[in-house]
């Protein structure tokens, strides 16, 4: 039978027993490669974020503590792994299942460094919230009844006003974490990942959020296989080492055997929170089978997740939840302010950073630079600032990254590293942002503009020429360049003019054919190739005969005009009326 806690756990409220029963749970499975948490020795969280990850994770820290069974002397050795061939908790619903597995397919591809297994994905996904709540999701993924958390009002939560306009939490006045892997709307924001194909990113989905699990832990070029850098991701999603041994315990069990059940009938966990806010109830001695008081609901509510953790150092009373801003707080006035440089920073300001603007595939000039500062307006020094991508972009930081974590130097400031833009134009923002702190952070608005060539050339200086009612011979060839280098993936039109003085397009003369054979005179969206050539389609001729313009335009306002000459086919001794012919461009 499964090992119960009575209660989901809160960071910062987290009793020794309940801690000591976790880790003992943990070593009692004998996981091969797979090490116990060390204690937190009163660090604070941010003083752990050395690799980048963000000291309050992706999700709240509220979570399921039940775990799965203990493999014992006694089991039966022809019994599969995971406590038996038809073990309930071995199950997992199969539109979930096909998420995770799915997820870690995409990551192999995409961060191969990273070695993300989907049972780990499963560990996450149980603990966060019972595999979406028994596997209760359609076929397309999509959670049918909302998972989410309680709202972030600071009553006992950290107290974060709406991001998404309710967009996926339905509240617009709080955030709320949402989905089954709980993630909180403004982490979604740089977080989230399409992981189904049907372009949308959506926290309430499993695929998406399984994929975007999976990114979330790949992130500061971590390798999944290294216990040291495992430990480390599950950390980063939920700072608290009873939350680290309880996903552990999960990865493991599920390492050994797990199988696929109907969507609806996966098993819930036993002890759901009692909702947002409320005090939670003392952990159960260990050994007492981790009982409740009251019987628990058929379905879990949504995992209740806040955004920011508490402060681990500070050892909270749990029964005695207050709000920060509340100037009813009874902290003792005689405890000692916090030293740290983290805590000191009162203000983050721009450092200088000019304008964000870069062409498609190419690295921003500038970079994005803040200064933390303390109340006496100094700079502060080894405090760590997320620069984050916001917005409808593949921008992204170097190697990929969406989101970068950097020190301030000994004058506060901190600089992002480069950008590069995408393929996909428009605007979008970078946001700056003390890590550990709730202070108001920098928006900073970055726009990609399409790729250009500022100059044009023909390739080749023959004679363009063919016989009216025939095929030219030679291709016209030409190569775009940018400031003197190649400019690859550049648009381009080509048009056969009217004349040099009128550019619409003529109606006789050379021609293009388009796939059905139909004759046309313009041909567009065409791209120069890596090297900034770009080959026109062939062209032919009609009866009409003499000198004809071939204008070629590109996106940035490179221009190139080639003429084309038409002959008259030979004729037994008949005389040539030749046609009127456009004027050649200057």
């Amino acid at each position: 039978m499964a090992a119960v806690f009575g209660r989901r756990l809160r960071r910062g409220a987290v009793t020794a027993a309940v801690a000591a029963v976790a880790v003992a749970a943990l070593s009692a499975s004998q996981a091969p490669g797979v090490t116990t948490p060390q204690a937190d020795n009163g660090r604070s969280a941010a003083d752990r974020s050395d690799d980048g990850s963000s000291p309050d994770g992706a999700s709240g820290p509220d979570y399921y503590t039940d775990l799965p069974k203990l493999n014992s002397p006694t089991d039966d050795p022809t019994a599969s792994p995971g406590g038996g061939a038809k073990d309930t908790e071995a199950g997992i619903p199969a539109t979930v299942l096909d998420a995770y597995k799915k997820a870690e397919a995409a990551l192999a591809t995409s961060k191969p460094g990273c070695n993300v297994s989907w049972e780990l994905l499963a560990a996450i996904g149980k603990v966060e919230s019972g595999q979406a709540s028994g596997g209760n999701v359609d076929a397309n993924g999509d959670t049918i009844d909302p998972i989410k958390g309680p709202p972030l009002n600071g009553k006992g939560f950290a107290h974060i006003k709406d991001t998404d306009g309710g967009l996926y939490d339905g509240d617009t006045v709080y955030d709320r974490a949402v989905g089954p892997m709980q993630f909180i709307p403004s982490t979604w924001e740089w977080a989230g990942r399409d992981g189904n194909g049907d372009g949308k990113k959506d926290p309430n989905n499993i695929y998406d959020a399984a994929l975007a699990t999976g990114h979330y832990l790949c992130r500061a070029d971590r390798d999944l296989s290294d216990a040291g850098d495992l430990n480390k991701a599950i950390l980063s999603y939920n700072n608290s080492s009873d939350y680290l041994a309880t996903v552990l315990s999960w990865f493991e069990f599920y390492r050994k055997g797990a199988h696929e059940v109907p969507d609806g009938s996966g098993v819930l966990p036993r002890h759901p929170s009692s909702g947002g806010g409320s005090t939670p109830s003392p952990s159960p001695t260990p050994g007492s089978g981790g009982g409740s008081a009251s019987p628990s609901p058929t379905h879990p509510s949504g995992p209740d997740k806040p955004s920011k953790p508490t402060d681990p150092s500070k050892p909270t009373d749990p029964s005695k939840p207050t709000d920060p801003s509340d100037p009813s707080d009874p902290s003792d006035p005689s405890d000692p302010p916090s030293t740290s440089p983290t805590q000191s920073v009162t203000e983050l300001g721009d450092a200088d950073t000019g304008r964000l603007s870069a062409m498609a595939g190419d690295a921003f000039a500038e970079k994005v630079a803040v200064r933390a500062t303390n109340a006496k307006g100094k700079g502060v020094a080894t405090v760590k600032i997320r620069f984050a991508v916001v917005g409808d972009t593949d921008a992204a930081f170097s190697g990929g990254a969406k989101s970068v974590v950097a020190t301030t130097n000994s004058s506060g400031t901190a600089t992002a590293p480069a950008l590069t833009a995408g393929e996909k134009t428009g605007r979008f923002t970078v946001r700056a942002t003390v890590v550990g702190r709730t202070l108001a952070g920098l928006d900073y608005t970055a726009d990609v503009t399409a790729r250009a060539a500022d100059k044009l050339v023909r390739v080749g200086d023959d004679e363009l020429s063919c016989v009216a009612g025939e095929e030219f011979a030679d291709p016209v060839t030409v190569k775009a360049t940018y400031k003197g280098a190649a400019a690859d993936g550049v648009a381009a039109t080509a048009t056969l003019i009217t004349s040099a003085d009128d550019a619409t397009e003529a109606d006789k003369g050379p021609y293009f054919k388009d796939a059905d054979g139909k004759t046309v005179r313009t041909w567009k969206d065409l791209k120069t190739a890596d090297d900034g050539t770009l080959r026109l389609p062939k062209l032919y001729a009609d009866d009409a005969t003499g000198t004809f313009l071939l204008r070629i335009t590109t996106t940035g306002g490179a221009t190139l005009t080639v003429e084309l000459k038409v002959t008259a086919a030979p004729s037994d001794g008949a005389s040539e009326s030749p046609s009127a012919s456009a004027s050649p461009s200057a």
